[in-house]
This record gives C-alpha cells, structure tokens and sequence, in this order.
C-alpha cells in the first residue's frame, strides 16, 4: 500500500542495524517516560504525548533529524522522497502513531504483569508497528516511516554511545582478566615455593 508512494531511486543508505535503532527509540521512551512520571492519570499521558512530540519533532526538526536518542547512536531520520531532513508535517505524521504507540506501551507497562493480558494488549501496537522494520530489506521501514514517507539512516554525526560503552566493557574485561591471571601467578608461585620448601625439610 505505501510502498507505491516511494519514488524510484538507486541511491543506497547506510542501513542502520536494527538493535541500534531499537537502543535509541528505548532512550527516547524511557526520557520522555521518566519526565512524565511527576504525573498521575489522564494528565500524565498526555504530557507523555507532548513531550514526546516536542523531543520528536521539533528537536528532530532543529536539530538535523536527530533526537537525543537518535543523535546518541549515530543515526537519522531523512525524508525519503527529497533527501532531506523531512518537514514538521511529515514528522507530525510519523511521531504521532509513533507516539501513540509508546503511550499506549508506557501504560501497558505501568500495568505491569498486575494483569499480563493488559499489558500485552497495551504493547502489541508499537511491536506490530516496530515489526514491520525487520521485513523491509531494502529501506528497514516500520508503519510509521511508511506513513511519514521516511527512513532511518546512519550518519557520523552523534555520540556513538554503543560503540563507547562496548569499548569500555572490553576495558573492564581486560582489567578483570588480567587481575585473574595475578592472582593465579600469585597462587601457582605460592604453590611452587610450598613444594619448595617440603623439598628441603
């Protein structure tokens, strides 16, 4: 159905893995999630859906197609047709089901497994929405960037937070290993002069 609407194009993106996609949208949610929280009802998700559209939308749209969580991981959001950063219009469209999605998630999981079918419910909309991304091969589309007419991309613009955060998992695991093999030398030499010493008395 959407897919008539993308223009002809041989240009190829630089696809962004889908984990790093799904690491920058968690960040997005749990900032926006965590600002609405000072809230209680009604109130409290509406305020999710504005602030998620303020971080969406217009952040995205000053700030080169980036969100905090999209700029974090090195990626953005471009218009598909013009290859450009897209409009608030077609922003609008995409954060609001977008939007819509994750606010029905955050309560979804404000339910929590008080009632596991609720919550399941809550949440089905953003996975089937985000789903649709793992069977589009050439362009990783989710309903929301067929809707807006946009796709995701990497760019060297960003923080590169998964890259720096592996880099220092491997740090931590060197120091770790390296701390294990002294305290090995140190068990295996306090072995050696034990022997040592029966070896004399």
């Amino acid at each position: 159905m959407y897919s008539n609407q993308l223009p002809p194009t041989n240009r190829r993106f630089p696809k962004v893995p889908l984990d790093r996609r799904a690491y920058a949208f968690l960040l997005d949610f749990i900032t926006v999630w965590f600002l609405s929280s000072f809230f209680q009802g009604l109130v409290k998700n509406l305020v999710f859906f504005g602030i998620w559209l303020i971080l969406r939308v217009i952040i995205v749209g000053k700030n080169k197609g980036q969100s905090l969580g999209s700029w974090a991981f090195d990626i953005k959001v471009i218009d598909l047709r013009f290859l450009r950063i897209p409009g608030l219009q077609e922003l609008a469209k995409r954060e609001a089901i977008l939007g819509f999605a994750a606010m029905l998630a955050m309560v979804g999981l404000n339910i929590n497994f008080k009632n596991g079918l609720s919550m399941l419910i809550f949440i089905t909309p953003l996975i089937i929405d985000c789903g649709i991304a793992i069977g589009d091969e050439e362009y990783n589309q989710a309903f929301h960037d067929r809707v807006g007419n946009t796709i995701v991309i990497q760019t060297e613009r960003g923080f590169s937070l998964d890259l720096r955060l592996k880099k220092l998992w491997k740090i931590f695991k060197a120091k770790i290993q390296s701390r294990q093999n002294k305290q090995q030398r140190d068990r295996d030499d306090y072995y050696d002069n034990y022997d040592d010493y029966d070896d004399r008395y």
